[in-house]
């Protein structure tokens, strides 16, 4: 532990050694480690101290004293402010090597057995790393001096809105919606939730569109079943956004950082949009999960569907299946498919994407990858494969001990958080050879990456 101390407001001039896990740049105060957002390996900066703690501190980025080659003007104009986006002002050749880093440093933090001796392949990138969002959710908030509403993405690390009317990331009829429909939210004087007072009605806009059939979806989140003049509403967004062939309310009335509530109201056009992906037809309800960047989507699911390596004779589960994307890749291929997920709509889709592309040897269940997966194995059901795509906070540790309990012959963790990744693999790798882990660039400009690790039984 370091025993050096600085003070909140101390200006300090540091070389920045590396990137931390959220594309901060990391320097050292005599021994004292110092993140600086913003800033770039190689760079000597000035910084100013703004959070002091015995074992770290965080500062703001005042100077460049040295720039690094790889430095880039940032495109977006709200980067600054915006939480969205930590890497636009870094090269994406850059960004995808600061990717394959991240796993190794997570790597060496954990120590997983032989992590030495694992194969980290190069991340794979997009040739277009711009406006790759399939979906939008902006928080909404009324604008007393403006008297209007707006939408937008909130500052790091606080609840203050930064309105957006241009987000370089997001698929650009996301956003031509989300104005659209702003502007329909103000003339109509829709009340704004205001969560320090608990009033209002509109917290937030969803809107998904579909990247091969550009059908559209739009979800109006809400603080009770109320939504005043919904018809004029709906009405003009016909007339005026044609590609919108869904509209639903979802009523979300609890304090929480949650996003979506647990009732969704059908008020126009279809349940669900359609997607295409890898030759395979996907329905997206309004809370169904399906990865926000299709074109690495495919990419992402095809290093997957590699890595399990089926055969006619093998049997797949596919846990936390989502609208059943991984498990129908294989579903032509395999014996049979498993799949599991803890949201009722989202095990609807599957079997109706199953039902859809003429699969008989699927199964969906609603429930947890914890408690279903145990249970099958101890009905004796033993996959051949077993395919994890966990939430950030990682594999479950019931599931896990199932995995260690009734070891299946492969195991491809398809990871959305390299620190979790590898805590998980501690435990994983006393039953499981680690083949490769391959990363994927789901999310340019932000510090989030994917990676698809292939695993195999020992003995």
């Amino acid at each position: 532990m370091s025993t050096t101390r600085v003070n909140t407001g101390q200006t300090l001039n540091l070389k920045i050694k590396r990137l931390g896990i959220n594309g901060e740049g990391i320097g050292y105060y005599r021994r004292l480690i110092v993140f600086v957002p913003r800033a770039l390996p190689g760079e000597d900066v000035q910084v100013k101290v703004t959070k002091a703690t015995p074992t770290f501190a965080e500062a703001a980025l005042i100077k460049i004293n040295k720039k690094s080659k790889h430095r880039i003007q940032p495109p977006c104009k709200f980067y600054d402010r915006c939480g969205g986006c930590q890497l636009q002002h870094l090269t994406y050749e850059k960004q995808l090597d600061f990717k394959k880093d991240l796993l190794s440093q997570a790597l060496t933090k954990f120590k997983p057995k032989n992590y030495q001796d694992y194969e980290l392949r190069d991340t794979i990138g997009m040739d277009d790393p711009w406006h790759y969002r399939n979906k939008a959710q902006f928080q909404l908030r009324y604008n007393a001096k403006q008297k209007r509403a707006e939408a937008g993405l909130y500052e790091p690390d606080s609840h203050r809105l930064v309105a957006i009317d241009d987000c370089l990331v997001q698929e650009e009829t996301t956003q031509k919606v989300i104005n659209t429909v702003m502007q329909l939210v103000n003339k109509y004087q829709i009340p704004i939730y205001d969560e320090r007072k608990n009033s209002g009605i509109l917290r937030t806009l969803m809107v998904r569109v579909g990247i091969e059939t550009g059908e559209v979806q739009l979800v109006f989140i809400t603080n009770s079943p109320k939504l005043p003049q919904k018809n004029a509403l709906l009405r003009e967004i016909n007339q005026r956004l044609p590609q919108v062939v869904s509209i639903m309310q979802n009523v979300q009335s609890k304090k929480t950082s949650l996003i979506m509530g647990d009732d969704t109201l059908h008020l126009w056009g279809k349940e669900a949009i359609e997607e295409h992906l890898n030759g395979l037809i996907f329905d997206l309800s309004a809370r169904a999960f399906f990865q926000l960047n299709p074109k690495q989507t495919s990419i992402l699911y095809q290093e997957a569907v590699k890595a399990m390596d089926i055969t006619e004779n093998e049997t797949v589960v596919d846990a936390y299946c989502g609208v059943g994307t991984i498990g129908l890749s294989v579903a032509d291929k395999a014996k049979e498919v498993r799949g599991i997920d803890i949201i009722p709509q989202a095990i609807d889709d599957a079997k109706r994407n199953a039902e859809r592309m003429g699969y008989s040897n699927t199964h969906y269940e609603t429930g947890t990858a914890e408690e279903l997966l145990p249970k099958w194995l101890n009905q004796g059901f033993a996959p051949d494969s077993i395919v994890v795509d966990p939430p950030r906070t990682g594999l479950d540790d019931k599931l896990l001990q199932a995995l260690l309990k009734h070891t299946p012959k492969k195991l491809v963790y398809v990871s959305c958080n390299v620190s979790t990744l590898a805590k998980d693999l501690k435990k994983l790798t006393n039953v499981f050879h680690v083949e490769y882990l391959q990363s994927v660039d789901m999310f340019p400009q932000t510090a989030r990456c994917e990676v698809v690790a292939k695993l195999t039984r020992i003995g």
